[in-house]
């Protein structure tokens, strides 16, 4: 059975976003993530979720905290159930491998997107007016999906300044070259992928940059298997792609969420064999990531 929504009725739920819950803990300094098992698809959340999705991007975010955590520090604390507090002990059934204890942090207000190769809404800007991220790109660029709208790195330095924009990007480069470097000895490309940071108070008193959120799940990032990877189309994928081209499928348009075959309102409810297909793909980055 997918865990579709938490009930953790003893602790407040702060947040309840596409995938994850946030709750207050004790503890003013930390909260508590649980990764549920919704899926979500053109920013809406589908009926039912992926059966122990929410475990499997908990894996691969704790696998890729660690093995990052020389680039930059993180909020993650423990995923030890036994090492939380004990009112969250008490759902350790619920909890188990899909929990994390965090940092809280003042979250900075800008998604850092990183790309190796041109794909998703950056082709759609790019196809419109040949830039990506309002700077130019070279022509004959190769084609891939569609997703967010994107930003400039000068309006984003106009939201948190230009001395944090200048952290964040520099980072993220970072960050998202040692990452994509150790897929390649997978087998995986990383297509591309975004960050999220957060602002906490250093023990000189100082505001220090660290990672909130997940890090490099298949919802959060394209991953291609390098085998089969072809320049100039669309690529096989471990992410939700396999979902949307569903969805699509069965008449899915932005707009149209509750027509069919999410009829009167009700929602869409994914097929069981599309279910079974998504959980493959999570598993299939799973092992060969971090396994």
């Amino acid at each position: 059975m997918a865990l579709v929504n938490s009930d953790l009725p003893d602790l407040q739920l702060l947040s309840k976003g596409k995938v994850r819950d946030i709750y207050a803990l004790p503890s003013p300094d930390h909260l508590l993530f649980v990764a549920s098992d919704r899926i979500s698809a053109y920013d809406v959340i589908l009926n039912n979720g992926i059966p122990d999705k929410g475990k499997l991007l908990t894996q691969i975010s704790l696998f890729w905290f660690k093995k990052l955590g020389h680039v930059i520090p993180n909020h993650f604390v423990t995923a030890d159930i036994a090492e939380m507090p004990e009112v969250v002990c008490k759902y350790r059934d619920q909890l188990d491998g899909r929990a994390m204890l965090v940092r809280k942090a003042k979250v900075v207000p800008l998604e850092a997107i990183v790309r190796g190769y041109i794909s998703g809404s950056a082709w759609a800007e790019y196809k419109k007016s040949g830039t990506v991220h309002g700077m130019p790109a070279p022509p004959g660029l190769a084609d891939q999906g569609a997703h967010d709208e994107n930003i400039s790195a000068e309006q984003a330095a106009k939201i948190v300044g230009q001395d944090l924009y200048d952290r964040i990007a520099k980072v993220a480069v970072e960050l998202y070259r040692t990452a994509a470097d150790y897929a390649q000895t997978r087998g995986v490309i990383l297509a591309d992928t975004k960050f999220e940071f957060g602002l906490v108070t250093g023990e000189d008193g100082t505001e220090q940059l660290i990672l909130v959120d997940e890090l490099l799940t298949p919802d959060s990032s394209r991953y291609w298997p390098a085998a089969s990877y072809k320049p100039g189309g669309s690529q096989p994928s471990f992410d939700k792609q396999y979902l949307r081209d569903w969805l699509v499928s069965t008449g899915f348009k932005k707009g149209l969420e509750s027509g069919p075959p999410g009829k009167e309102g009700q929602g869409w409810t994914i097929d069981d064999n599309v279910v079974q297909g998504t959980r493959d793909r999570y598993q299939e980055v799973v092992k060969l990531l971090v396994e």
